[in-house]
Protein backbone atom coordinates (compact mmCIF):
# COMPACT_ATOMS: atom_id res chain seq x y z
CA UNK A 1 0.00 0.00 0.00
CA UNK A 2 1.79 3.75 -0.73
CA UNK A 3 -0.11 6.77 -0.08
CA UNK A 4 0.97 9.94 -1.28
CA UNK A 5 0.36 12.92 0.39
CA UNK A 6 0.20 16.22 -1.37
CA UNK A 7 0.06 19.94 0.45
CA UNK A 8 -0.35 23.44 -1.30
CA UNK A 9 3.59 23.97 -2.10
CA UNK A 10 3.68 24.77 -5.67
CA UNK A 11 7.12 23.35 -5.68
CA UNK A 12 5.37 19.62 -5.69
CA UNK A 13 4.18 20.32 -9.64
CA UNK A 14 7.22 22.36 -10.54
CA UNK A 15 9.69 19.59 -9.00
CA UNK A 16 7.33 16.34 -9.13
CA UNK A 17 7.64 15.04 -5.21
CA UNK A 18 4.73 14.28 -2.48
CA UNK A 19 4.53 16.34 0.76
CA UNK A 20 4.89 12.83 2.51
CA UNK A 21 4.74 8.92 1.35
CA UNK A 22 3.35 6.42 3.37
CA UNK A 23 4.30 3.09 2.33
CA UNK A 24 2.88 0.31 4.87
CA UNK A 25 3.88 0.94 8.58
CA UNK A 26 6.66 4.09 7.38
CA UNK A 27 6.48 7.64 6.49
CA UNK A 28 8.40 10.04 4.99
CA UNK A 29 7.83 13.28 4.90
CA UNK A 30 9.54 16.05 2.33
CA UNK A 31 12.17 19.03 2.80
CA UNK A 32 9.50 21.22 4.73
CA UNK A 33 9.88 25.41 5.39
CA UNK A 34 7.86 27.87 7.22
CA UNK A 35 6.23 28.88 4.06
CA UNK A 36 1.99 29.38 4.26
CA UNK A 37 0.10 30.36 1.48
CA UNK A 38 3.33 31.43 -0.61
CA UNK A 39 5.06 33.35 2.36
CA UNK A 40 7.61 32.91 4.66
CA UNK A 41 6.59 33.11 8.19
CA UNK A 42 9.28 34.41 10.67
CA UNK A 43 11.51 36.07 8.35
CA UNK A 44 15.02 36.49 10.61
CA UNK A 45 13.74 34.07 13.37
CA UNK A 46 14.71 30.65 12.63
CA UNK A 47 12.80 29.36 16.26
CA UNK A 48 9.74 30.23 14.53
CA UNK A 49 10.87 28.76 11.32
CA UNK A 50 11.25 25.58 12.86
CA UNK A 51 8.41 25.52 14.65
CA UNK A 52 6.12 26.11 11.87
CA UNK A 53 8.03 24.40 9.23
CA UNK A 54 7.81 21.14 11.97
CA UNK A 55 4.42 21.87 12.50
CA UNK A 56 3.52 21.46 8.84
CA UNK A 57 5.87 18.01 8.43
CA UNK A 58 3.95 16.58 11.21
CA UNK A 59 0.33 17.96 10.06
CA UNK A 60 1.26 16.11 6.43
CA UNK A 61 2.68 13.01 8.73
CA UNK A 62 -0.80 12.81 10.43
CA UNK A 63 -2.58 12.78 6.85
CA UNK A 64 -0.53 9.78 6.16
CA UNK A 65 -1.95 7.81 9.45
CA UNK A 66 0.91 8.56 11.62
CA UNK A 67 1.62 10.74 14.48
CA UNK A 68 4.66 12.68 16.50
CA UNK A 69 5.27 9.01 18.52
CA UNK A 70 6.00 7.55 15.44
CA UNK A 71 8.76 9.59 14.29
CA UNK A 72 12.49 8.24 14.33
CA UNK A 73 14.42 10.68 12.66
CA UNK A 74 14.88 14.08 11.72
CA UNK A 75 16.62 16.00 9.64
CA UNK A 76 17.48 19.80 10.23
CA UNK A 77 18.88 22.10 7.24
CA UNK A 78 20.22 25.25 8.60
CA UNK A 79 21.65 27.99 6.69
CA UNK A 80 23.68 29.26 9.60
CA UNK A 81 25.06 26.77 12.28
CA UNK A 82 24.98 29.77 14.58
CA UNK A 83 21.19 28.92 14.81
CA UNK A 84 22.05 25.74 16.05
CA UNK A 85 20.49 26.36 20.15
CA UNK A 86 16.78 28.13 18.75
CA UNK A 87 16.40 25.51 16.22
CA UNK A 88 17.44 22.85 18.39
CA UNK A 89 14.60 24.39 20.99
CA UNK A 90 12.09 23.97 18.85
CA UNK A 91 12.83 20.61 18.13
CA UNK A 92 12.69 19.55 21.70
CA UNK A 93 9.67 20.84 22.41
CA UNK A 94 8.25 18.39 20.35
CA UNK A 95 10.10 15.55 20.29
CA UNK A 96 11.37 15.63 23.83
CA UNK A 97 9.39 12.79 24.81
CA UNK A 98 10.04 10.18 21.67
CA UNK A 99 14.14 11.32 20.86
CA UNK A 100 14.29 10.26 17.40
CA UNK A 101 17.56 10.19 16.29
CA UNK A 102 18.15 13.86 14.84
CA UNK A 103 20.56 15.33 12.30
CA UNK A 104 21.78 19.58 12.15
CA UNK A 105 24.11 20.30 8.86
CA UNK A 106 24.54 23.48 7.58
CA UNK A 107 23.77 24.16 3.58
CA UNK A 108 24.69 26.88 1.80
CA UNK A 109 21.37 28.03 0.72
CA UNK A 110 17.29 26.54 0.35
CA UNK A 111 14.70 27.56 -2.12
CA UNK A 112 14.15 31.15 -0.84
CA UNK A 113 16.97 33.89 0.51
CA UNK A 114 14.13 34.20 3.89
CA UNK A 115 14.79 30.63 4.84
CA UNK A 116 16.94 29.70 7.80
CA UNK A 117 15.74 26.29 8.35
CA UNK A 118 14.31 22.67 6.30
CA UNK A 119 13.35 20.02 8.16
CA UNK A 120 12.42 16.47 7.46
CA UNK A 121 10.59 13.71 9.01
CA UNK A 122 10.45 10.32 8.81
CA UNK A 123 8.44 7.78 10.92
CA UNK A 124 7.65 3.63 11.50
CA UNK A 125 4.71 2.25 13.29
CA UNK A 126 6.08 -0.72 15.06
CA UNK A 127 4.26 -4.05 14.42
CA UNK A 128 2.17 -5.13 16.86
CA UNK A 129 3.34 -7.03 19.24
CA UNK A 130 6.42 -5.57 19.81
CA UNK A 131 7.72 -4.90 23.27
CA UNK A 132 10.09 -2.38 23.34
CA UNK A 133 8.37 1.07 24.20
CA UNK A 134 9.79 4.89 24.66
CA UNK A 135 12.24 5.84 26.75
CA UNK A 136 14.32 2.36 26.44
Amino acid sequence: MRKNVSSPSPFEDVVGYSRAVRVGNSAWVAGTTATVRGEVVGVGDAYEQARVAFGIALAALGTAGLETQHVVRTRMYVTDIADFDAVGRAHKELFDVVRPVATMVQVVALARPEHLVEVEIDAHIAPSGWRGRLGT
